[in-house]
């Protein structure tokens, strides 16, 4: 019984996982929403357009309107618009995949730059959890000396005591790519 009440007060409080997730959670949804509404009217137009052709409803518009075009213009006795080959069919398909090729870019380029800023976020959160957990571990020498624990000599724990350098990380990585 006792369990329940601390587990329910701590739940109000906000202090479980779940409770944490939940507002990390809210949190991006939040900054997302701000990009969307930082988006300019084209860019809304052009993703309501690469949305729509990347559906089965544009699939279909396109099966009925092709078939319907090749079947009204090879019926017998009845004036073409197009006939065989559908020369006028093949200019308006290619206009029409010119456009469809531009808004789906400019889809993909809107989808990049959101990209591009959440993996910005991910690198300067990542970099904070890299200093404050040097500090920690600097914290916790400093305690473990205070009170005359060993820990031994652990060479990962001289190295994880130093500050990570970035432009070394990226050196480190450049250097194994051009091998």
């Amino acid at each position: 019984m006792t369990t329940n009440s601390n587990s329910s007060s701590t739940n109000s409080v906000g202090t479980s996982v779940e409770d944490l997730t939940k507002r990390n959670v809210e949190l991006i949804r939040e900054l997302e929403e701000a990009a969307k509404r930082e988006r300019r009217p084209a860019d809304r137009i052009a993703e309501a357009i690469a949305r729509f052709c990347g559906s089965m409803k544009f699939v279909w518009v396109h099966v009925i309107w092709f078939g319907g075009w090749i079947v009204f213009n090879v019926i017998p006795g009845v004036p073409h618009i197009d006939s065989f080959p559908f020369t006028f069919l093949t200019l308006v398909v290619s206009l029409e995949a010119i456009f469809l090729s531009t808004f789906i870019l400019i889809s993909q380029n809107l989808d990049t730059r959101i990209t591009e800023r959440r993996h910005h976020l991910d690198l300067q959160i990542n970099l904070l959890s890299e200093q404050e957990n040097t500090k920690m571990i600097a914290m916790l020498q400093a305690i473990a000396a205070h009170i005359g624990a060993e820990f031994g000599h652990d060479p990962h724990l001289k190295a994880l005591s130093e500050q990570t350098e970035p432009e070394r990380v990226v050196q480190q990585i450049e250097d194994r790519d051009e091998r």
